[in-house]
């Protein structure tokens, strides 16, 4: 055999030494990584990072403190409520704790800022699936988000839909997410130890320290920019899909009582009559009405029409954003309305 010849065997024999190493390391590296991946899956769907109740462990009660759009899971399917207040930062205010001292009725707050009706829905599905009997009543806060055209209802923040889905295949697939990694030490710390702080029950979320914080009741801009008038939108011809799909909801649940509530808004943020605003405005305020007049049970408290309270500037932070003073009012008319329905 040539010198040529051996050096060329030599060389191929090297090289596919090397392919087979590569093959196996790759084929490790596959192994270990889906190993990996379905122990922390395996470690997600035990410790349960948000209390849906979907792991087999008996665990601890309630979540650490966190976020409405996650502490929602726990909250919801507490046994204990017998009411809930669905909505964004428009119903904030709303005390699930005076509520409950004036109606009898356990309410809790599983409203989300910034959210809209596809939210609310899918929070309103979670609570009722989760009621051994139906609730004794369910208030929705209806700004002009409520009021969209579109069907698909678009969300303009980013919400946790895997969380509270009825497909546990997506419930699962969400697990392998970082921001759940990352509640991975804090959820075994409050689970093990015993110690940790829990999430308010009621998901009851005062606002007013943090408008205060940031001036809103002083800044003389953020108190000039209150006055300006820009009326809030709505949707004067249709079609209302969040009606229809609330409409939906509500059916499951004929014997329980509803208020429709449009919050309060600044003067400044109502239409002015015979304005190019105020059509929207009606003819969202008429698809809940109708909506009301239908349904046994239900309410509409509208908020969102020229009364004295929405002329003081006093009473509120921003166009939207109200104080407690009128947050007390609201719940008195909730009040009274859940006690009319009886």
């Amino acid at each position: 055999m040539s010198s040529s010849t051996s050096s060329s065997d030599a060389a191929v024999g090297a090289s596919a030494a090397s392919e087979a190493r590569w093959a196996g390391f790759a084929r490790s590296f596959v192994v270990t990584t889906l190993l990996a991946l379905l122990g922390t899956l395996t470690l997600a769907w035990l410790i349960d990072p948000y209390d849906t109740g979907n792991t087999p462990l008996s665990l601890r009660e309630g979540v650490r403190p966190q976020g409405p759009r996650t502490a929602a899971a726990s909250r919801g399917r507490d046994p204990a409520f017998q009411g809930a207040i669905f909505g964004n930062s428009h119903v904030q205010l709303l005390s699930p704790e005076r509520l409950q001292a004036t109606t009898g009725i356990p309410f809790v707050s599983l409203m989300a800022p910034a959210s809209g009706p596809k939210e609310g829905l899918v929070l309103m599905d979670w609570f009722l699936r989760h009621r051994r009997e139906p609730p004794q009543a369910v208030i929705v806060g209806i700004d002009d988000l409520w009021c969209t055209a579109d069907p698909q209802m678009p969300n303009a923040k980013p919400f946790p839909f895997w969380l509270y889905s009825r497909d546990r295949a997506e419930y699962l697939v969400g697990l392998l997410r970082f921001d759940v990694l990352e509640e991975f030490q804090r959820r075994i710390v409050y689970l093990l130890t015993g110690r940790g702080e829990r999430a308010r029950r009621d998901g009851y979320w005062d606002y007013e320290p943090n408008y205060i914080g940031m001036g809103y009741d002083r800044d003389p801009g953020k108190r000039a920019e209150l006055e300006v008038y820009m009326p809030i939108g709505g949707n004067a011809d249709g079609p209302y899909p969040a009606v229809k799909a609330l409409e939906a909801m509500m059916a499951q649940v004929p014997g329980t009582k509803l208020i429709l509530l449009r919050p309060p808004v600044y003067r400044s943020a109502l239409p002015r009559p015979g304005s190019p605003s105020e059509r929207p405005d009606a003819g969202c305020r008429n698809a809940y009405a109708e909506l009301a007049a239908r349904r046994p049970l239900t309410t509409l408290i509208d908020w969102r029409r020229d009364r004295p309270e929405l002329h003081d500037p006093n009473q509120f932070f921003d166009r939207s954003h109200y104080r407690q003073p009128l947050a007390l009012l609201v719940e008195a008319e909730i009040t009274a309305a859940l006690e009319a329905m009886r």
